[in-house]
């Protein structure tokens, strides 16, 4: 639902410059300009000058044709450069102001389910549909992402399948069917919940099942899992069972690097640290038919997170911050002695 943007080899940062420029020759298009110029420094890495032009925009005298949409791409930006609690309270306006157009929706909508708040996600999606498409008679092709956005959710959940996922599945004109496309496995596995891109990868799957064998025996990090301290003590709340593996947040600490240093000392290659949360884990249990509280799943979990990137390297390069989130160093903090 992002403004179209060129391929990967522009230079993102010189397109938001020309774009910017061009807002200031015609101010009728300053709007739609200096959005799709935000989304270009937030392709950058530049996040910070992409929120500056959010606010930019939602400052404006003449005020804006959709302010809704452009506070909703703005909490997406911050809370993924860590400003999730202001990213948060933009989101919860954004749903109370009710918006009639349905991109804010699902923008705020795909933030939540990317940062794995997918009961959240649901909620979101569900809210907008109710709003938008109640008594409606065909739901118009901009609420479209909408539905498949709440069906792709509902999947991961494992939840049945309700009235609205019958009519996103209705809507839905691909040979490849939305249950095949949003299949929760196949998105954990791939990474990416782009309908195109899961699409070209069950086409090739078809197609090629060799190199598909091939491509899933690349080696990834080897990743220890890590749960804050928050989501441990949520985890054992919730599925009391798996104390038996983490008798308390400080032993499991211990452990991580202690099995780290012993797989390094081994010359295992590739050593990771990967953080787990609760919502994450239950949707990862839900997709594999199994219940969080089997403690099997833990080690697949991890793998399965490495798999989609989340991993950060072990050891932490000299002066970077620990792996346990303490705020010290490394060195100073589980590297004492390494």
């Amino acid at each position: 639902m992002r403004p179209d943007t060129p391929a990967e080899n522009v230079d993102h940062t010189a397109e938001a410059a020309r774009l910017e420029r061009t807002a200031g020759l015609y101010p009728e298009d300053a709007e739609a300009l200096l959005v799709r110029a935000a989304a270009h420094l937030e392709l950058s890495g530049d996040r910070p000058s992409a929120t500056k032009l959010y606010d930019r925009l939602l400052s404006s005298p003449d005020g804006l044709e959709n302010p809704p949409l452009v506070r909703a791409l703005k909490a997406s930006n911050l809370w993924e450069y860590g400003h999730e609690a202001e990213a948060r309270a933009i989101i919860e306006g954004v749903r109370t102001t009710a918006p009639r157009d349905p991109a804010p929706w699902v923008i705020v909508a795909e933030a939540l389910e990317s940062h794995d708040e997918l009961e959240a996600a649901q909620e979101t999606f569900t809210e907008g549909a109710r709003l938008l498409l109640t008594d409606v008679a065909e739901p118009p092709y901009s609420t479209h992402p909408l539905l498949y956005g709440r069906h792709r959710v509902r999947r991961m959940l494992g939840a049945p399948h309700d009235d609205w996922d019958r009519l996103a599945d209705t809507l839905h004109t691909m040979p490849v069917s939305l249950d095949e496309l949003h299949d929760p496995k196949r998105v954990w596995s791939l990474g990416s919940d782009d309908p195109a891109d899961l699409e070209a990868e069950i086409s090739r799957l078809r197609a090629e099942l060799g190199a598909y064998r091939e491509a899933l025996s690349r080696p990834f990090p080897v990743a220890m899992l890590h749960w804050p301290a928050g989501e441990l003590t949520e985890l054992l709340e919730a599925y009391p069972s798996l104390s038996e593996e983490y008798p308390s947040y400080e032993e499991h600490l211990t452990t991580i690097e202690a099995a780290l240093r012993e797989l390094a000392s081994s010359g295992t290659p590739n050593l990771g640290v990967v953080p787990g949360t609760v919502p994450s884990y239950e949707a990862f249990a839900a997709s594999e038919g199994a219940s969080p509280s089997d403690a099997t799943l833990l080690p697949q979990y991890a793998t399965t997170l490495a798999a989609r990137g989340r991993a950060v390297a072990w050891p932490p390069q000299r002066g970077a911050g620990c792996w346990c989130g303490s705020g010290r160093t490394y060195g100073e903090c589980h590297g004492t002695g390494a």
